[in-house]
């Protein structure tokens, strides 16, 4: 039986999307019969239970103090400990045996953590998006979407690294997989909006489009408002949609049946992106961190879907206008539907878990 590692952190700063496309990879890694292991620092006690749930075994890093020995990398201090200390430490809960694979989901280790793991893993596969730090890896995947996707990497792996880039990498959720393939580009009007951030959505963008939504449409349209179980201003988002009469859903499992019904979707660019695009929902996005720029900007240049930009300059008047505008245009959503699913059409859907599953060192 192989034996797979992963190495990931959630929380409020990280949010949840580094975890749950782990989760994804490891479900389906489950049905080779291969033995899971999650190692994380940081991990919500909600997210520890989808583990319990299917059986991995879960070992928590201790939450010690900063050793103010932090790297130069630009999240270093999402670590909380020195990448060293942190190796050591995860070596400490591989130590029984040596592991055929280690999954590696984070922006604050590099090629110096991952080097010090050879000594207890055969090959390492990194989930990367930022291309800002080299890396000692096996496999590379960076499943985001950008005009320059094919030289990102240039110089920060090693050469004989195998790079998996682009959406068509994407780990979608089974349930997604199962509805690609019925999904057609949208063309009738609007009865339906979608809004989601993310699961932690720390700023509270969510409210945002609540008020947008109720300043920018009629109360005839269905409106479903999709929050995680940690969401900072949970209870005012649940009373404000009783009031305006949308649907909150809280830590949903529906999300691609909630897709596929909606004929629009507010949210973030994340992981979510390319469950947007699998289903062909055209999309309003906002750009909640800075990682997320170059792939908005790209994206939207690309007509998949419509970017606002930074967050933080998008005020309700702004939000409020492009949904008036989007759901005006039958035309655009239709277009944006269709590329969004020729972005996606070509997924490969087993690359990853074949190569996990069958490659020994």
């Amino acid at each position: 039986m192989n034996r797979v590692a992963f190495r990931v952190d959630a929380s409020l700063e990280i949010g949840t999307g580094h975890f749950m496309r782990c989760l994804t990879l490891a479900n389906s890694l489950k049905k080779e019969d291969i033995k899971i292991r999650f190692i994380s620092r940081s991990l919500p006690e909600h997210l520890r239970s989808l583990l319990t749930a299917t059986d991995y075994e879960f070992i928590q890093l201790e939450n010690g103090q900063n050793d103010l020995e932090l790297d130069e990398i630009a999240h270093a201090a999402w670590l909380g400990v020195s990448q060293a200390q942190d190796a050591a430490d995860s070596i400490k809960a591989l130590a029984e045996t040596k592991w055929d694979w280690l999954v590696v989901d984070h922006y604050a280790l590099d090629y110096r953590w991952e080097s010090l793991l050879r000594k207890k893993v055969n090959q390492i596969l990194v989930i990367d998006d930022l291309a800002d730090r080299r890396h000692d890896c096996n496999i590379l995947l960076d499943q985001n979407y950008y005009s320059d996707i094919a030289d990102r990497y240039n110089g920060l792996t090693p050469k004989n690294c195998l790079l998996l880039l682009g959406p068509k990498y994407a780990l979608l959720r089974e349930e997604f997989r199962l509805l690609q393939q019925h999904v057609k580009p949208r063309t009738q009007t609007v009865k339906r909006i979608l809004v989601f951030f993310g699961g932690v959505d720390a700023n509270n963008h969510t409210g945002l489009a609540i008020q947008s939504i109720a300043d920018s449409t009629n109360f005839g349209l269905h409106v479903d408002v999709v929050i995680g179980a940690q969401h900072p201003c949970l209870e005012q988002i649940k009373t404000a949609c009783i009031f305006y009469g949308f649907i909150c859903h809280v830590q949903t499992n529906k999300m691609a049946e909630l897709m596929l019904k909606a004929d629009l979707a507010i949210g973030a660019v994340g992981s979510t992106t390319w469950e947007r695009c699998a289903m062909g929902l055209p999309s309003i996005v906002l750009v909640l961190a800075e990682n997320q720029r170059k792939v908005a900007k790209d994206l939207d240049a690309a007509g998949v879907l419509i970017s606002l930009g930074d967050a933080y300059n998008v005020t309700k008047p702004i939000l409020s206008q492009a949904i008036k505008k989007i759901t005006a245009d039958n035309k655009k959503r239709a277009e944006l539907s269709f590329n969004s699913l020729q972005l996606m059409k070509n997924q490969i859907r087993t690359s990853i878990v074949d190569l996990i599953a069958n490659q020994h060192a």
